[in-house]
């Protein structure tokens, strides 16, 4: 199986170049100008547009059980998704209940996952602490390719990291060679603010914010970077949404500590409005957390890309429908948390970042591919068009448009948090593994075409 990509300008993180791209396989076999197509090759005609690394999205929920229900996409719609979008990889999250082992959780994940249509990797997310979690972590770092640990350091009563498991676990990830990375909002505040405003009758979801205010994300990235400070350990934030918490990253980074930080799609674009929005089902549905913010928010994190201390480019894709989301009618601190976005997540970024000139192309590059590939150790094989890298790459259409609705997406859930927006930068065509999959609006996605992405861990001898 062979695909010639002809006529396009390659657009690298490092820079943008004219030139043919031929995949073998699932490998790129060569980058150059006036490549030969070989015989019975497909050809895809780039001319007039870019070729870029696929997209990874570093954060997604497919099939998450979570506050009592499951999310409508699974591993199979939600990557076929992303491939609509020009994602190719995702960095889904393998949450143990509390007293779980964190092998059987990662074996029930992945065994969910076999129907992926495109590649895909985990994290694994530390809810409780014994000496049992310390040794599970050395095996899955060692035996399945994991380097990355989760730690929600909000949902009391449920998955909430304390003090001591953050320590404790981080200190372990230190020694596999593993990063860890946090869920930034403090769980004691939020239920404690929750309470109060029960307590006040107010119930519905403009509540939802006020107990997630951005104090309470940026308290605890403060702590999260504080602990890996002491300990030495790298640290990655995910879902920025707000200008604390993003100088709290900045100021770490200025003095030299290693802390990324992730911004979501949809934290970039859409405000805190929609939570006073006159249709409750319309305003149940961009309930997620940490919740949209204001403008003020939003200029802050383009600014964080722009400047390089905010590092990737996610959606928290998390998919329920009206009905789920109808079972915190009567109390917000019920309703599913969680919105869409893996496959509108790079014309957006590129949309509002490329097209407004807050980002170049190559800076484009990098917050939805290169710079994941690099935080999460699977580069180059992932993140970059060059000779030897997996064969997944996404041919854009700078000029393209499209207008986004939950009508024409691929994915579950039944509503579109970007719902009307239209869009000038849009893939024409997706390579999976050396598989058109996507090309000018046709999806070809293939349950169990995907595979499973073990990433090494950061230091030679595992423990």
């Amino acid at each position: 199986m062979m695909t010639l990509i002809r006529g396009g300008t390659v657009i690298n993180a490092d820079r943008a170049f004219r030139a043919d791209v031929l995949c073998e396989g699932d490998k790129i076999m060569a980058v150059g100008e006036n490549l030969d197509a070989p015989a019975g090759a497909t050809i895809v005609d780039a001319g007039g547009q870019y070729v870029m690394p696929g997209g990874i999205d570093t954060h997604t929920h497919m099939q998450l059980p979570f506050m009592g229900t499951v999310t409508a996409d699974d591993f199979f719609t939600g990557t076929a998704a992303g491939l609509a979008g020009g994602t190719t990889t995702i960095m889904d999250f393998v949450i143990p209940n509390p007293q779980q082992s964190l092998l059987e959780a990662f074996n029930t994940w992945r065994g969910w996952a076999e129907k992926s249509a495109g590649d895909y990797t985990f994290h694994v997310a530390v809810t409780w602490w014994d000496q049992s979690v310390h040794e599970e972590m050395g095996v899955l770092v060692r035996d399945h390719g994991v380097n990355s640990f989760k730690h929600f350091m909000a949902y009391k009563n449920a998955i909430m990291a304390d003090d001591e498991t953050l320590v404790k676990s981080f200190r372990r990830s230190l020694e596999l060679g593993a990063i860890p990375t946090v869920h930034a909002e403090n769980g004691e505040l939020v239920y404690q603010l929750q309470q109060e405003l029960l307590a006040k009758g107010i119930r519905g979801v403009e509540a939802h914010p006020l107990s997630r205010p951005p104090e309470v994300e940026a308290e605890a990235a403060n702590r999260a970077i504080a602990i890996a400070n002491v300990l030495g350990t790298p640290v990655y934030i995910v879902h920025v949404s707000c200008a604390e918490s993003l100088e709290a990253i900045t100021r770490a980074r200025a003095k030299g500590q290693r802390v990324y930080g992730e911004a979501l799609a949809g934290h970039l674009v859409i405000d805190d409005s929609v939570y006073r929005h006159p249709d409750p089902e319309f305003a149940r549905a961009h309930v997620m957390s940490p919740p949209f913010r204001s403008s003020h928010h939003q200029q802050a994190l383009w600014q964080g890309l722009r400047g390089g201390n905010l590092h990737t480019t996610a959606t928290d894709h998390c998919t329920f429908c009206a009905e789920q989301k109808a079972a915190g009618k009567d109390d917000f601190t019920r309703i599913p948390n969680g919105c869409g976005g893996v496959e509108e997540r790079m014309a957006v970024v590129w949309d509002a970042g490329v097209n407004t000139g807050l980002l170049t192309p190559s800076e484009f590059v990098k917050v939805t591919s290169t710079n994941a590939a690099q935080i999460f150790n699977i580069y180059p094989r992932k993140g970059v068009i060059q000779v030897g890298a997996d064969a997944d790459i996404v041919v854009w259409d700078p000029e393209g448009t499209r207008t986004i609705s939950a009508a024409t997406q691929h994915s579950k859930g039944g509503f579109n948090v970007f719902e009307g927006r239209t869009v000038r930068g849009i893939p024409t065509h997706t390579i999976a593994a050396g598989k058109l999959v996507f090309e000018r609006g046709e999806l070809r996605a293939e349950p169990g075409a995907g595979r499973h992405i073990e990433r090494p861990a950061f230091t030679a001898t595992v423990a």
